[in-house]
């Protein structure tokens, strides 16, 4: 099983506390290794097989498609104030956290912005949390009519938004650039005027669903 470079650090200190707990007592020794197992399995970071047809827009993280909203982008991306649809999924601590690019294109802007840790689940986590919000452009659009946002959120045990994006960078659809640790939230702030080919409530798995398809 690949393992996200994120997670080494934690899961050394994760198996050295379990060891030094068998050292002391088996039955703690046990007791903790649901634990460490848990850790591992946490920064997995499985291979995904993602669809290669033109248009399409594919979901950038693992968990739980919440209510699909109109919102306003992050003002800090410099999107405009029409709302767009706003399709968010939240990461339970059991979901692979490893997060993917929606669309092959470019990166147009990043903003990082500093916030609260309400619960990732919560419609305010979008507005009022810590996050990291970047703004790409399809490959072959020239308009800012058809960007789209990806919003990565902290949420309530969550304290680390990591982003391997830079601005100018050339994205490929599917590829990783990035995973939030212990629980969250990613939004994606579509184009106006876009198909939306999913229903609020399933399971998604990132670099492999597919959202949303342009018009």
């Amino acid at each position: 099983m690949k393992i996200h470079r994120e997670g080494y650090p934690f899961i050394a200190l994760f198996a050295a506390v379990n060891l030094l707990a068998f050292l002391l007592a088996a039955w703690l020794g046990w007791l903790l290794l649901p634990v460490t197992i848990w850790c591992v399995a946490f920064f997995r970071d499985p291979e995904r097989k993602t669809p290669g047809e033109p248009g399409l827009i594919i979901c950038p993280a693992d968990g739980k498609l919440l209510p699909i909203v109109d919102a306003v982008p992050p003002a800090e991306l410099g999107m405009g104030e029409m709302a767009r649809p706003r399709l968010s999924i939240f990461m339970n601590v059991f979901n692979v956290h490893v997060n993917r690019n929606p669309v092959t294109g470019n990166v147009v802007a990043l903003a990082y912005r500093t916030g609260k840790f309400f619960n990732a689940s919560f419609d305010k986590a979008s507005i009022h949390n810590e996050r990291m919000s970047v703004r790409l452009r399809p490959e072959g659009e020239s308009g800012e009519s058809r960007d789209l946002a990806v919003v990565q959120i902290a949420g309530l045990v969550a304290r680390r938004i990591v982003c391997e994006l830079a601005q100018g960078e050339g994205v490929r659809r599917g590829d990783r650039f990035g995973i939030i640790r212990f629980g969250s939230r990613v939004d994606v702030y579509l184009p106006p005027g876009t198909e939306i080919l999913v229903q609020p409530g399933i399971t998604t798995r990132a670099g492999e669903t597919v959202l949303a398809r342009f018009s």
